[in-house]
Parts: C-alpha cells; sequence; structure tokens
C-alpha cells in the first residue's frame, strides 16, 4: 500500500467511526399500519384492539376491570399522609394490597417519603427534573435533554430515595406536552416499559387499552407533535378523559373546570359515574389523574375520592393496580382473576436527613433524603449534587 492510499484510510476513518455511531433516531423507520398478523402478543398490540383479546368479545363481564390512581409531581410530607388515608386498610379482590403510582419530580420532593411509597408496593416513576419552565420546553426538547431529565432523575431515585433502577418502568411528561418522537426515542433508551403522556379524548367509549408502538397510533393527538415512528415493544398507556359535569373532556381530573357541587356525595357520584362508562363498557383500564394540591381546594375532595375507592374495593372483580401492573396482564390477559400473586415488597432501607443546600443561583432548598445529604442541591447535568 502506497503512502498516499494510507494517508486517505486514516483520512476517512473518524468518518466512518462516527457514521458508526449515529444516534439511533437516525435509524428508526417510519410506523406503519398495525395488523394482528404481524403485531404478536406478548411484545406487540395494534392501538385499535377494543379488548385484550378478540375473543373475549361476549365475556366483557369476565374481564378484570384495572383503576390505576396517579399523582404528578413532588412528593412531600403533607401529601404524603393523604396518601396514607387513600390507600390505607383497601385490599383488591385477591386480597393483594391495592397500590397507585407517582410520576415524581424532582424539585421540593421528600425523598424518605419517595422510599416509603416503594416499599409500600406502590409504583415510582419519572416525571422530569426540573419539570421545565412551560409547553414550550418540552415540545421542543431533543432526545439529549430528555435523556438528562429523565436519565438523571434515575440517578437521583435510586441514590436518594434507595429506588431500584429496575423498577423504575414508565414515565410521564409534565403538561402532558409530548416532544414528537423525541419522548419515546428517550424512552426507548432508557429502557422504560411505558409512557403514559397521552390523552385521548375520541377513544373514551369504548375506552382505549395500552397499546406497543411497534405500528401507528390511532390515538387521536390532543397535544401534537405525537411519535410517527415505530418503537418496537414500547408501551402507551393512554390516559382516558374525563367529562366534568357539563360534558366537557379533561385530561386529568383536578383538570375538570365544571365540577359537582361540593359535598361528598354529588363529587362521589360524578367519579362513579366516569368509572362506570369504562365498567359497564369494554372494562379498559379506568385512570385518576391528579395532583395532590386538588385535595387542598375542599376537605370533601379527600373524602370523595376515598369513599370511590371504597365503593370500587367493594366490587369483585375490580383491581385498583399500578400501570406496570396492568401491562404485565396485557401481556398475557385472561378473564376472571389478573393475577398469580401478590406484588412483592421491596425492602430498601432508608435512613431519613434534612439537607440545607444551595443551588446554583444561590437559593436554599432543604431537601430530605436517605441516610446522605449532597453536597450541593442536585439538579440537572449534577444529578448527585457533587462538587
Amino acid at each position: 500500500m502506497n503512502k498516499l492510499k494510507l494517508i486517505l484510510i486514516l483520512a476517512i476513518l473518524p468518518t466512518i467511526f462516527a457514521a458508526s455511531r449515529r444516534p439511533k433516531e437516525l435509524e428508526l423507520k417510519q410506523a406503519e399500519m398495525c395488523s394482528r398478523d404481524k403485531c404478536v402478543a406478548p411484545n406487540c398490540r395494534c392501538s385499535a384492539m377494543a379488548l385484550p383479546k378478540p375473543e373475549f368479545k361476549g365475556h366483557e363481564k369476565e374481564i378484570p376491570q384495572f383503576i390505576t390512581v396517579t399523582f404528578d409531581d413532588a412528593v412531600t410530607a403533607l401529601n404524603y399522609e393523604q396518601y396514607q388515608e387513600l390507600f390505607g386498610n383497601l385490599k383488591n379482590p385477591d386480597n393483594c394490597e391495592v397500590r397507585g403510582c407517582f410520576y415524581v419530580s424532582h424539585e421540593y420532593t421528600d425523598y424518605s417519603k419517595v422510599n416509603a411509597l416503594y416499599n409500600e408496593g406502590h409504583e415510582i416513576a419519572l416525571h422530569s427534573i426540573t419539570h421545565g419552565a412551560g409547553t414550550d420546553y418540552w415540545r421542543n426538547a431533543d432526545v439529549e435533554l430528555l435523556m438528562q431529565e429523565f436519565g438523571q432523575q434515575i440517578d437521583i431515585l435510586e441514590t436518594f430515595a434507595k429506588i431500584d433502577r429496575r423498577h423504575i418502568r414508565g414515565m410521564r411528561l409534565p403538561f402532558l406536552q409530548i416532544s414528537g418522537n423525541n419522548s419515546f426515542i428517550a424512552a426507548k433508551r432508557l429502557g422504560l416499559l411505558y409512557d403514559s403522556s397521552w390523552p385521548t379524548q375520541q377513544y373514551r367509549n369504548p375506552a382505549m387499552w395500552p397499546y406497543t408502538l411497534d405500528y401507528l397510533s390511532l390515538q387521536d393527538c390532543q397535544i401534537p407533535p405525537c411519535p410517527t415512528v415505530s418503537l418496537p415493544g414500547l408501551w402507551e398507556n393512554p390516559m382516558v378523559s374525563w367529562v366534568d359535569n357539563e360534558g366537557y373532556s379533561c385530561s386529568m381530573l383536578d383538570g375538570c373546570i365544571f365540577l359537582p357541587p361540593d359535598n361528598v356525595q354529588s363529587l362521589f357520584e360524578w367519579m362513579k359515574g366516569n368509572f362506570h362508562r369504562h365498567y359497564d363498557n369494554n372494562r379498559a383500564p379506568f385512570g385518576m389523574y391528579l395532583h395532590a394540591a386538588w385535595f387542598g381546594r375542599s376537605p370533601n375532595y379527600l373524602k370523595a375520592f376515598r369513599k370511590f375507592l371504597e365503593y370500587a374495593n367493594s366490587l369483585p372483580d375490580v383491581y385498583i393496580t399500578t400501570p406496570s401492573a396492568v401491562i404485565q396482564y396485557m401481556k398475557h390477559p385472561n378473564l376472571g382473576k389478573p393475577f398469580r400473586g401478590c406484588f412483592k415488597k421491596p425492602q430498601s432501607s432508608c435512613k431519613p436527613v434534612t439537607c440545607a443546600l444551595a443551588k446554583t443561583n444561590g437559593e436554599m432548598r432543604y431537601m430530605t433524603v436517605c441516610d446522605k445529604c449532597p453536597e450541593i442541591y442536585p439538579w440537572l447535568g449534577n444529578p448527585l449534587g457533587e462538587i
């Protein structure tokens, strides 16, 4: 080989190497229409399927009805006590304790309480570090930023709440503002099981079941941009809209504007009415999505919520569980009892320590963590708070 050829080869090697390491999003394919011939359980499911299995048609009353109770934003000492009041002493028909899901945002969170919820068997999921400055922040977010917001949040939860990162399975974007394909590419790269940021009004009656993003979703895009690429094995847990007292749709319970009169019975009947749209139809999971701050509007809100959970808990085929558990059921659906046994609770030790920490802008934050304080307030780009 002459010297000129060697120089040319050495010159193009970096280009060849860089091409081999291009971001995965450049290699993704546009999603095609879904067909049951191509999309086969347990790891693929078409968005248009109205039942867990087509064979269940005519047996809707034998399909277990799931309720997923999910809370967004910071976990604090105050709302932790509210969660104890809501979920305490409730068991599903299989005698397993009911469970909720918490999409945790970082700022103002008490990580010792996150640890406590985790040890009680609830699902801990991602809601970002910064929560962003508004919808534009998330709408325009690229994959790198999303990987930092959610990937570094996994580091925070693992370090300061003692959560096993293998148990962090889902995410919800703040303001429900999807970043088009980027949100889901980031979720896939992080090894998450599902996203639950995407509301639907069109598929409310009958309601939509969870599905995978292997193929093009038929779900209505209420808050664009929505995904268009194929992401095999990544699940979407659609946020089926509620209806307020005037018939208007609301993506989250606490986003409903026209509420019933402020008394426990009226609020309870409203919740019950939204629930029966699922229970009396195709039994798609009934999501109760909200922020704990909603309970601060009136003492009747918490009482009505608890009354509804007690009502649902009295029904022989209703299971109050987590989005992850619902998706596990979707992979191997059956009629009747949905799970083989109770979820094994983690045993993650935590010695609460309260830390006074400076943010990079000089503001002070008090942060309760497990075992050991960081050196400065953890934030995007420095999730462990190291100097």
